[in-house]
């Protein structure tokens, strides 16, 4: 079996025996690599388009004009490039090392709907921050985020009808979910010259929350996966380049979920590699959406034999991702 196999929403949709082949198919790739490509999500290309039109009209203003916009890990705006370093993140499959920050610019937004809770909002639901230079890039990420969410709550009840729950087990705790939705910029090699020894476009990690929706180009310094063995999931595993389609988003679950299957899943370890000598002008640009759930969602983790481990304690949303939001910040 395929260890990153091509789920088709359609077919889970329909029902019946493919639906429930479906299930078990995701349950093995979601073992040992963690992602998924998934087609039939009806989100349009044209309007993936736009979103990467807009930004990198955003992305081509000069850096003073940027900085008005500026933000740290978290915030939402523009996060230059050196204020991130995914592979400080310490985990289970983490290098556990420092590292230098990731060659990347990025633009960062999320969800409108704060709580009433004056605390909880200035963390989670702060104002978006829109580019005067670049009026329409609201109204396409917008339009982009609201289909992200319809994916992504369908992603999070195919996971849990793959381990036979009822479909409504953790779509039920994302009633106003916590997200972020970051639209990567990794420059040429002829802007950021030569990398530095283990610096990457993004560094070794895991994402942190439930899903990440990712509609990604294909490029030379592009995606790698770390995929063990089928009949050893918790064994030693390599690197492999991502398949890519370019009708299909590229899913991968974080640490949230994978906490939730009592580490039954493996919360999908993966790098973008740096520019590459051999393609000195590549410009690659991911349209990432990192789904979380309610900030105030109690994950308590799947027992055996569900679950891989037990004894693992229940965790709450947002200090759980807030850690590791900390953790990658640089300075």
């Amino acid at each position: 079996m395929n260890a990153i196999p091509t789920i088709d929403l359609r077919t889970w949709h329909a029902g019946g025996p493919e639906a429930a082949a479906l299930a078990t198919q995701i349950d093995v790739a979601l073992q040992r690599a963690g992602f998924l490509l998934v087609t039939g999500h009806g989100v349009d290309a044209g309007l993936r388009a736009e979103v990467r039109a807009a930004a990198r009209r955003f992305f081509a203003l000069p850096d003073d004009v940027k900085r008005r916009y500026a933000v740290r890990i978290g915030g939402r705006g523009w996060l230059a490039p050196g204020v991130e370093a995914n592979a400080l993140v310490e985990g289970p499959l983490s290098d556990g090392e420092e590292a230098p920050p990731d060659l990347k610019e990025s633009f960062a937004a999320g969800p409108d709907t704060p709580t009433g809770d004056a605390t909880v909002d200035a963390v989670w639901f702060p104002p978006n921050v829109w580019p005067d230079e670049v009026p329409e890039l609201r109204d396409v990420v917008t339009r982009y985020t609201a289909a992200m969410r319809r994916v992504s709550d369908d992603l999070l009840e195919l996971c849990a009808e793959a381990l036979g729950l009822p479909s409504d087990t953790l779509r039920g705790k994302a009633t106003k979910p916590t997200w972020t939705f970051n639209i990567n910029r990794y420059p040429p090699l002829t802007e950021v010259g030569e990398p530095a020894e283990g610096q990457y476009r993004i560094g070794p990690h895991t994402d942190f929350g439930t899903v990440t929706v990712l509609d990604r180009e294909p490029g030379a310094g592009g995606l790698q996966v770390f995929v063990t063995a089928a009949d050893d999931p918790e064994g030693p595993g390599v690197w492999q380049d991502a398949p890519y389609d370019p009708d299909a988003l590229t899913v991968n679950i974080g640490d949230l979920l994978a906490h939730w299957t009592g580490l039954r899943w493996s919360s999908g370890r993966h790098r973008v590699l740096p520019p590459q000598a051999a393609h000195p002008d590549e410009e690659l640009m991911s349209l990432v959406f990192f789904y979380e759930l309610d900030h105030d969602a109690v994950v308590e983790p799947l027992a055996p034999p569900v679950g891989r481990r037990g004894g693992l304690e229940p965790v709450v949303c947002a200090p759980f991702i807030r850690e590791r939001l900390d953790a990658i910040s640089v300075g």
